[in-house]
């Protein structure tokens, strides 16, 4: 069984966008980078992900400098290339196309020391659909609160 260690997840993606279908894919890092993102220096915030050519690039994911690297550290926020089989870019970038969505990376973590990243499909929120996500919330904290409440006065 696969040891499962999360880093990040992208919560401004789950604010912004309706999530849909996912997948897991490898990144290609460099030595300074795998090292930055054991350490945890990672920020999703901003990412997304473009199809160009054959392959899926992950773009502004900010990796930050690990600070024991020499001079030669790699650039934070370069653009990295996403490790999927070909069949694999094809049926997402097609179910992309197909209702215009975009692809916006939820989490990263690793699995079994390898780095990997979650990619979701998503549709952009609307302004109000932020605010219901929001009420919603809330209400169903309230809730909680209250049934824990109740449980305990019980007892």
């Amino acid at each position: 069984m696969a040891t499962i260690h999360v880093i990040t997840t992208n919560r401004k993606a789950y604010h912004n966008y309706h999530i849909g279908d996912s997948i897991e894919a490898g990144l290609a890092l460099t030595g300074t980078e795998i090292k930055s993102i054991r350490a945890g220096q990672v920020d999703l915030g901003d990412a997304y992900v473009r199809h160009e050519g054959n392959e899926l690039l992950l773009w502004n994911a900010h990796i930050a400098r690990y600070d024991a690297g020499s001079y030669m550290s790699h650039e934070p926020t370069r653009t990295r290339k996403l490790l999927l089989h070909r069949k694999e870019i094809r049926d997402f970038t097609g179910k992309m196309a197909e209702k215009g969505l975009t692809m916006v990376p939820t989490r990263l973590y690793l699995k079994d020391n390898l780095a990997k990243i979650e990619i979701a499909l998503a549709k952009g929120k609307k302004l109000h659909d932020k605010r219901e996500t929001i009420t919603r919330r809330e209400t169903d904290r309230e809730m909680s609160r209250a049934l824990k409440n109740r449980r305990e006065s019980k007892t």
